[in-house]
């Protein structure tokens, strides 16, 4: 495994698992200049690993030279003085702990499990966030500039064991054609009146937040919750967060409007950047007339997309009116991957209706026009999916993964080139290592010896 990819995983899940691991009675199993590493500290990894790969003998060894590896790149960002700034950290914070969030069903359960508030546990974690980003600079500035030939892909390629050579299941391709109804005046205002009608009696004391919360909101996040939000500074949309932090404890607020649609806000509580608060979204609903244009506009473009009047381009430049995809042809995204393919994991975790439409396709093939929920905009349109390739499950080959096999040349180029600084470095840093560790079989020499 590279160090880049050890370090995305770890990162990943790295607060999760030094709360397994704090109970440990921990020992020094290894220490590079003046930094220690302990037993917790591979633990916390290991127990990372899925019970097939704790099986493999001598896993520990892998672990702990990626920890020596990661304490070497944060002594040589301090000597070349790589800065990672206070901003930067907590942009990351925040993010891993959404992350734990969701793991562990909200910030409360993560605090309770912890022991400790939300901005403890920042602290707390503060230095480790630091020092892991601090190492992934270096990395990026040793392996940065790196890159491979065509000749070095074909040479990597053909030096693979063919029983080692991946197993690709079936990749699909999409592009889509969308209308979303407009939004007309007229419907703005009905969801605006309801919620003004619903802040009325919240604030007259006639019927309770949490329960009209619960009946009213149309945030299923929260409405089961009584519209309950626990975030901090940064998480939420600008407009929603500036209405947060104007708020009392207790206060209600006036109406917000957001991309979502209209909010009122009522504080709990706050700490710092912290802050506990509930909510009711009202979204616009798009009137039956509305909807109608927009099925007419579809059926249109369907006819003369069967016709062959029109091409599919044409068909997107003309008919789709969504901003994601209009100006790359229709085109679909992975955003695990940012390519244009997706395996079936992948799509039923974004968009499970969207191979109930095309299975029957051949590649080129268009499904009629159809309702779907937009998730990431949250609002109902109207789509046509066009399945542009679908590629059989095969093995590896360079005619059709060339990008895959071309990404999986250049880390081996890279850790190559990491594994040759790190043998170059080990001469000039104190490196100790525990009795039971060295007889590890090593990517490198970290004990010095010829």
């Amino acid at each position: 495994m590279s160090y880049k990819t050890f370090f995305l995983l770890s990162f990943q899940f790295l607060l999760l698992g030094q709360l397994q691991a704090q109970k440990l009675v921990n020992q020094i199993v290894a220490q590079v200049g003046d930094n220690i590493i302990l037993w917790s500290d591979i633990e916390t990894q290991r127990l990372q690993l899925t019970e097939k790969e704790r099986a493999i003998s001598r896993k520990e060894c892998q672990i702990l030279e990626q920890l020596l590896l990661e304490e070497l790149l944060v002594n040589q960002a301090l000597i070349d003085s790589l800065e990672i700034s206070d901003e930067q950290v907590d942009a990351e914070m925040e993010n891993r702990l959404r992350i734990m969030e969701n793991k562990m069903g909200g910030r409360e359960n993560l605090e309770e499990f912890y022991g400790k508030s939300t901005t403890a546990i920042k602290e707390e974690f503060r230095t480790i966030i630091r020092n892991k980003m601090l190492a992934q600079e270096m990395e990026r500035k040793i392996t940065g500039d790196i890159s491979v030939t065509p000749k070095e892909v074909a040479a990597f390629y053909a030096q693979l064991p063919k029983d080692s050579i991946p197993f690709i299941n079936m990749k699909l391709s999409f592009q889509q054609i969308v209308q979303f109804p407009e939004l007309t005046p007229a419907d703005k205002k009905l969801a605006y009146d309801q919620l003004v009608e619903i802040r009325k009696q919240i604030v007259s004391g006639s019927k309770p937040f949490e329960t009209m919360a619960r009946l009213k909101s149309m945030d299923p996040g929260s409405a089961s919750q009584g519209g309950k939000i626990a975030a901090s500074k940064g998480m939420m949309v600008p407009q929603f967060e500036a209405t947060v932090f104007d708020l009392k404890p207790g206060e209600v607020s006036d109406i917000v409007e957001t991309m979502y649609g209209y909010h009122i806000i009522k504080l709990v509580s706050r700490k710092g950047d912290d802050y506990i608060c509930q909510h009711i979204l009202i979204m616009p609903e798009y009137s039956s007339a509305s909807i109608s244009v927009a099925s007419e506009r579809m059926d249109s473009c369907y006819l003369l997309l069967t016709r062959n009047t029109i091409t599919w381009d044409e068909a997107v430049i003309r008919f789709s009116n969504d901003d994601a995809t209009k100006q790359n042809k229709g085109v679909l995204t992975n955003p695990y991957t940012m390519d244009i393919y997706w395996d079936m994991e992948q799509l039923n975790e974004i968009d499970q209706q969207i191979y109930l439409l095309t299975d029957a396709l051949e590649s080129g093939g268009v499904s009629q026009p159809s309702l779907y929920m937009d998730l990431f905009e949250r609002k109902q349109g109207i789509r046509m999916v066009r399945l542009q390739n679908r590629v059989p499950a095969h093995q590896a080959n360079l005619e059709q993964d060339y990008a895959l096999i071309k990404l999986a040349a250049e880390n081996d180029k890279k850790q190559r080139v990491l594994d040759a600084w790190t043998q170059a470095k080990i001469p000039n840093a104190y490196i100790r290592l525990d009795p039971q560790f060295q007889d590890c079989d090593f990517r490198v020499n970290w004990l010095k010896t010829p």
